[in-house]
Parts: C-alpha cells; structure tokens; sequence
C-alpha cells in the first residue's frame, strides 16, 4: 500500500488537478474531527457509493482513517473496483493533527458554513417562529413554502405548508412576485431555508424570508408540527415557468454562469479515465424516471447545495447541471459556483436539447445494487431464513453477525445476533470468532452488505461462513421471531453522525442549531 505524508497531502491540497481525499472512518470520528474538505465514505460504504463519488477510475484518491488498517482495506477493495492511484496518509487524522494541522468537525460542513456566510453577507431575511405562529393566529395573508424534499415533508411541516423544493423556486419566482403575499421558506433546521430565501430574493421576490432554525426551532418554541400534510402543491402558471428560463437566463450571464451544449457535453464525456464529470439532474426523481441523459445521477430539489460533499468528492472537477430547460440547472450551478466550484455549469436546454440531437434518453431508476455484490453472491453460500432457524435451535448454533448500521439491528435483528459494522469486520472479528473453522452467518437489513462481509470472511480464512438470504427482510417476511435493542455490539457505536441524527431530542436540536451558527465565523469549520 503506497503511503502519502500530511506534508505531500497539505502540497495537494493545493493543487489545480483533480484528486479525492476520502476519508473512510465511522460518521461519528468524522463528525469528531475530520481534514478540511475529506469527503465521508465510510469503509462499509465504499461498493456502494464510490462510483458516484469518484466516476473517474483514474483519478488521484488518498484515504485517511485512525492508523487501524482500514484505510489499507478500503484500498483493497478500490483495486479490485478499478481505481489504480490510491494511496493512504501515514499516521491517518491522527498525524494530521498532531503536526499541528487543522481539523474541521460536523457534517456537510462546506454547505453548512456557505449558508451562515450568505446569512450575515447578504442579510437575508428571517423571521421567527413566535411570530410567524401569530401571524398565522391572526390570518395573515402568508405562502409557506416547505423547501425540503417531498418524504421530508411528509412527515411533518410547518402548518399550512406547500411543498416546493429549493431547486424549483425558480419555477415559481414570478407567480409569487406577482402574488405580493409575504413568503416564508422552512426547512428542518438553517441551511436550504436561507438558500431559499436568498434564491426568491435574487429573482426579485423580496417579501421571502427563512424561518429562523426551521422545524426545530419552531419545535423548541414549544409549537406543533402539522403531521403527515396531504395537500398537494399546484402546479407554477405557464407565465411563471416562461419568466423562469428568462430569469435564468438573464441571472447566468450576470453572474458567469457557464452553460454547455449536447455537443459540448458529449465532448466532455470523451475524456480518458483520469478526467471526472459529474452530471446532476436536478429534477425531481418522478421527472428523471421518466427519461433522463444516461449516466446523469438524480439530484433533485436542490439537495446538492446543502450537502455538497455528499455529492462530489473531486476537487477541480467538471460538474453539469441539467434540468428539461434551462432554469433549473442554472440555478443549481450558479449556487455551486457561489460555494467555489469553479468547474460548475449549466446544460443548456437539458433533456429537450438532449432528445432533440436524436439523442436516446434511459428511463426509471438506476439499480442500488453494486456489481460488486453480485459477484461476491457467486461466491459465498446462502442461507434460507427458515434453514437458518433451524441450525440456531441445534446444539452448536452458528454465530450470527449483523453487519448493517446500528440503528437497524438496534431497531430489529436474528434472536442472538452480535452487531459488528463491516468496516471493522476483518479487523475484529477474531475477538469472537477465533477459530476460523466455527460457523458464521453474516446478516443485514437486505442481505447485500451480509454477502459482502461473507465474502471478506472467506478470503480471512473462515471455512464455514454463509450470508443469510434477502437478510432481515426475508427473515421478518417468513413470520419469524426478532429481537430490538443493542443487545451485542462487538465494535464500538460510532457510525452513528450525533448532529446528522436528531430523532427529536430537544438538546441535541439545540446543539445541531448553535454548531451551526459557529460556522459564519469559520468556528469550529
């Protein structure tokens, strides 16, 4: 395994040409304390993400871990998948920080801090959450627009709330100006709520403003969420879709907006293997299912902005928007490119322009299944859930290993089954499964992580392994017993994100809310 020093990874940082850093911890030890622009994957992950993450297999990678030797797995596993420049830091954050090198901590901290920037910088307006519930008390004449994505909203919103996702204010920019009422934009906590805001107020709605800390502020004021909204949000007037794409249009050449042709985009994406281009449809999945570019990933609402580094992890990378016009796309790239993606355009005339070259679209929805865990099912044996019942009632039962994220087998797992997150697996599991000759059966919530892991065990030297088959899901659907709780966790909990995680609690709200308020002045960033 090549190694790089922080030195040589504080010199690339630097540099112009593309490369990904990755860091391949738990989300809890990457919330704790990462390097500044890491892109969480952690190990676990990686089949199932890195693709998306880093298209090109070319492209310079460094991972970074806790010195533990997961990092020198996760290398592993890319060259198997492909990738042939990776290198792993020496000493992992670890080191980093120890020559006195600064830590970012938190979640989708770029997103986050660029939204409490734009906050203070451009003054947007907000208002809080006593006051919109007496406005509302009173009858105000008010539009509620729930900015989050549509399963989001299902859940709970603000009262009286329409769906609108950020990436299609634009949609609606004029009919709201036209409307004159007062806007008021919501998400869960900060973030899409003042880029909403702000958006409305670029495209020249300015009685929009953000409800200050979204639903949990509302929920520490002590108001109630609507539960479960039905309604459905109408559809923008032709009016306001035609004023869209003049907007758009006006809004990408004052700011610099780049756009690209089909002919500029297929140039593109005619690069060799160490180029990487990041193609985002950013209409709604119902949209994209329908037809879209093959090979462009579905990113709607908006979503992109507020985690950023969910979605490209290559620095200096090109990265298209497009949309079925233009509107969209511009929008997301001229956000992108406010955040200091420099490489961010727009696709000019989307999928019209795409259809209209003659060009074949793909419909539905690409498949969650990696080809890496269909070729380690060809390898491994499988257990049917009833067979498996069987072999626990006998004697000498085998040890069950559940390999999903804690919250699952917290929720719901086998009677008996020890939790143990996959990126930990090879590096653990001898402190209970010392004989490599014992029986083991790997189990998850869908049975595709169980097949990786049963895989990963075999090549360990275990003899006696099999993965149970369709995992919790087939195991619960054959009416067989389960057990709830965290009854046996064999690794230490940390692929749980504290500030990713909510679940209501009023202290954690707070403390997710003030983090994110120190990252206006590059706090703890």
């Amino acid at each position: 395994m090549h190694t790089i020093s922080y030195d040589e990874l504080a010199d690339l940082l630097g540099r112009v040409h593309p490369w990904a850093l990755l860091d391949v911890r738990d989300a809890a030890e990457y919330e704790a304390g990462h390097i500044p622009g890491a892109t969480a994957l952690p190990r676990r992950e990686i089949e199932f993400r890195v693709r998306e993450l880093v298209p090109a297999p070319g492209t310079s990678i460094v991972l970074c871990d806790g010195a533990d030797g997961r990092a020198d797995l996760a290398a592993r596993t890319l060259g198997r998948m492909g990738y042939g420049s990776v290198r792993s830091l020496a000493g992992g954050v670890a080191a980093w920080a120890a020559a006195g090198r600064a830590l970012a901590m938190g979640v989708n901290v770029p997103s986050k801090a660029f939204g409490e920037r734009l906050h203070v910088e451009e003054k947007v307006p907000e208002i809080d959450p006593r006051e919109l519930a007496a406005r509302l008390a009173r009858g105000d004449s008010l539009e509620i627009l729930d900015v989050r994505t549509p399963e989001e909203h299902r859940r709970s919103c603000i009262p009286g709330a329409l769906n609108v996702p950020n990436g299609d204010l634009v949609l609606r920019g004029y009919d709201l100006e036209r409307a004159g009422t007062t806007v008021v934009v919501h998400c869960a906590g900060r973030t899409r709520s003042i880029v909403g805001a702000a958006t409305l107020q670029r495209l020249g709605v300015h009685a929009a403003c953000a409800l200050r800390n979204g639903t949990m502020g509302w929920r520490l004021a002590g108001l109630l969420l609507e539960a479960r909204p039905g309604r459905p949000t109408p559809r923008p007037s032709a009016a306001s879709l035609a004023a869209a794409e003049r907007v758009a249009r006006r809004l990408a050449v004052e700011e610099g907006v780049p756009s690209v042709s089909v002919d500029a985009l297929l140039a593109l994406r005619e690069v060799d293997s160490q180029q990487t281009l990041y193609l985002f449809d950013v209409r709604s999945a119902e949209e994209y299912a329908q037809g879209h570019i093959p090979g462009a990933r579905s990113v709607p609402g908006g979503q992109a902005v507020q985690a950023a580094d969910d979605y490209v992890a290559v620095k200096n990378a090109a990265i298209v928007f497009g949309c079925d016009g233009f509107a969209r796309g511009a929008m997301a790239a001229y956000w992108f490119r406010r955040m200091g993606f420099d490489g961010a355009r727009v696709l000019d005339g989307g999928v019209h322009a795409w259809r209209q070259r003659g060009l074949p679209l793909e419909t539905g929805l690409p498949s969650s299944v990696p080809a890496e865990v269909e070729r380690a099912r060809g390898t491994v044996s499988v257990v049917a859930p009833a067979d498996l019942a069987g072999r626990l009632a006998a004697p000498q039962p085998p040890l069950v290993l559940d390999v999903g994220t804690s919250l699952q087998y917290e929720s719901r797992h086998v009677p008996g089954a020890r939790w143990i997150s996959r990126g930990w697996l090879e590096l653990k599991v001898g402190a209970c499964a010392g004989d490599r000759r014992s029986p083991l059966v790997t189990t998850c919530r869908t049975g595709e992580h169980s097949i990786l892991a049963a895989a990963a065990l075999s090549e360990l030297g275990c003899t006696d392994v099999a993965a149970l088959g369709g995992g919790l899901r087939a195991w619960s659907a054959a009416g067989l017993p389960v057990e709830i709780g965290m009854t046996a966790p064999l690794v230490e909990r940390t692929d749980i994100a504290l500030l990713g995680v909510i679940k209501g609690d009023r202290e954690a709200m707070r403390r997710y809310l003030d983090w994110e308020l120190t990252l206006a002045e590059g706090g703890p960033a």
